[in-house]
């Protein structure tokens, strides 16, 4: 991903409830995969999506002190659950609809049915 030009973002180190933790912890949260992903691929992290999307004004204060932007999605369905796969039509039918302009999707790696449906997803959302 790196290698083609494209930002990997920060989703934290062990994906916790944000806004429960103390400013510090937040930072230690956030910075910690910045500093490993700078150790092993030489680039820092400047985005944030927060483990499931949980914030509140300290952890979007928090995240700024230390140079990076909150970005969460505009589409999400739930994808994550392994044995609730419906296939990659499904995935392709419940992201489509949802495209516009700015739309951020959330997708999930685990999900069979999204990594089946991507390359068409990808396809037909530069051509829409």
């Amino acid at each position: 991903m790196i290698e083609e030009g494209h930002e990997v973002g920060n989703h934290t180190m062990s994906h916790p409830s944000m806004p429960s933790l103390s400013s510090e912890k937040i930072e230690e949260e956030i910075l910690s995969l910045s500093n490993e992903l700078y150790g092993k691929f030489g680039v820092s992290t400047r985005l944030l999506r927060p483990p499931k999307g949980e914030y509140n004004e300290k952890v979007l204060k928090t995240a700024a002190d230390i140079s990076h932007r909150c970005i969460l999605w505009s589409f999400a369905y739930k994808d994550w659950l392994t044995d609730e796969q419906k296939g990659a039509e499904y995935a392709y039918n419940s992201v489509m609809p949802n495209l516009h302009n700015g739309a951020v999707l959330l997708l999930h790696a685990v999900s069979a049915d999204n990594a089946a449906a991507l390359d068409r997803i990808i396809k037909d959302a530069v051509n829409a």
